[in-house]
């Protein structure tokens, strides 16, 4: 009987043992409010210039067999339209109004040269050239199937507008103006034009940055 007892109390120190070992554990931490924090992304390669920095020069053919440079225009102020005939962003603005082709005309006489660009990789030459025929474009269409320009530029939409001063920096980036739906017929702001009369004024570009609106332009992969 007592070797009984003994055994019984001798299992109960053990439980009591383990017990007390299960209790001086710390409890295990709750998991952070915060959340766990992504590490910091690299800059991207293709961001392209900012406002007031340097234009990247380029040479790229015309659709129609003419080879352009940047440098050729240096002096004057420059205008590049990232241009897709496909889009229908781009179409709206040579349709009514014709706004890419009046600006172009109603500054060419005022040291103003106007550049089309399309970085469509699927794009042809005649599909362009059969284009600017029909609208009676003024100046030519670039061909950038290789996206080297549009990326230098960091051009995201088509048309995506920069205007290059005569020292050769982008004085404006962005949108044509302020009417993705062109429904807008009170506080329109042509960006450009505004842009443009500044500059032949001999001002500065009140509005240097503004978010282009339209299609993505279709890079090559």
């Amino acid at each position: 009987m007592k070797n009984t007892i003994f055994a019984c109390l001798a299992v109960l120190a053990v439980s009591v043992g383990v017990m007390a070992g299960c209790g001086s554990r710390e409890p295990a931490e709750e998991p952070s409010k915060e959340p766990t924090k992504e590490p910091t992304k690299e800059p991207s390669k293709e961001v392209g210039p900012t406002v007031a920095r340097k234009a990247p020069d380029f040479t790229l053919s015309s659709f129609d067999g003419k080879t352009i440079s940047l440098s050729d225009y240096r002096g004057k102020i420059v205008v590049l339209e990232w241009f897709n005939y496909e889009c229908p962003f781009v179409l709206h603005h040579y349709g009514l109004p014709n706004t890419m082709v009046e600006l172009a005309n109603k500054y060419k006489d005022k040291n103003v040269v106007w550049l089309a660009i399309n970085s469509t990789n699927s794009t042809t030459a005649e599909a362009n050239i059969e284009f600017a025929e029909k609208r009676k474009l003024p100046y030519p269409i670039l061909d950038d199937r290789s996206g080297t320009v549009g990326r230098a530029y960091g051009a995201k939409t088509t048309p995506h507008m920069y205007i290059i001063n005569t020292k050769g920096g982008i004085a404006y980036q962005g949108a044509i103006d302020n009417d993705p739906r062109g429904r807008k017929k009170q506080g329109l702001i042509n960006y450009v034009d505004r842009a443009l009369t500044e500059l032949t004024g001999g001002k500065e570009v009140s509005t240097t940055d503004t978010m282009p609106y339209g299609c993505t332009v279709k890079y090559a992969k």
